[in-house]
């Protein structure tokens, strides 16, 4: 397996199936990544020895999953120069809003790229870990031209079938 390029560190086993999101873009763009479970405040040493290492491991972007208090993101910034993007998980007593607004509220100098709550979150989390690398690398860069390309294609084609029920008197 070729060495990775993206480091998923998850708080929690359970934030996986929505991590999986993640995952199956990395795989569709073909970008290398690891999966790791370490808490910011159950593993500490964990996290930090996770992340000081990364960039010599080839590690370019880290994605970090979190819900409650969700300081993942944040302690994994401080600890590297590497982008983090955090995804923060659905549950808790605000369903979410706490791991967001934990996200989203860091103090300046310590940057992190915050996405939506849950599975779009995470799945946004890869396309903008693919972004961020398809700066300097161009044939990923035209495999995201060619999804972007995709989409706009697959709107078109729904607005067409739209547009054609529509003429036939709304029968579809």
């Amino acid at each position: 397996m070729e060495n990775p390029l993206v480091l998923i560190v998850m708080g929690s086993d359970s934030d996986r199936p929505v991590m999986e999101e993640t995952v199956e873009v990395l795989k569709d763009f073909k970008v290398p990544f690891e999966m790791r479970i370490s808490s910011a405040h159950r593993s500490p040493q964990k996290t930090s020895a996770l992340v000081s290492g990364a960039a010599g491991r080839g590690i370019k972007v880290i994605v970090a999953a979190a819900g409650v208090a969700a300081h993942l993101a944040g302690v994994i910034a401080a600890e590297t120069i590497l982008p983090v993007v955090a995804v923060p998980m659905q549950g808790g007593a605000l369903n979410g809003l706490d791991a967001l607004y934990s996200m989203v509220q860091m103090p300046g100098g310590i940057p992190v790229a915050t996405m939506a709550i849950g599975k779009a979150g995470a799945k946004n989390a890869g396309l903008f870990a693919v972004q961020i690398l398809a700066l300097s690398d161009p044939a990923l860069a035209g495999r995201l031209a060619v999804y972007k390309e995709g989409m706009a294609a697959e709107v078109e084609q729904k607005d067409l079938a739209l547009q054609n029920s529509l003429a036939d008197g709304g029968r579809t």
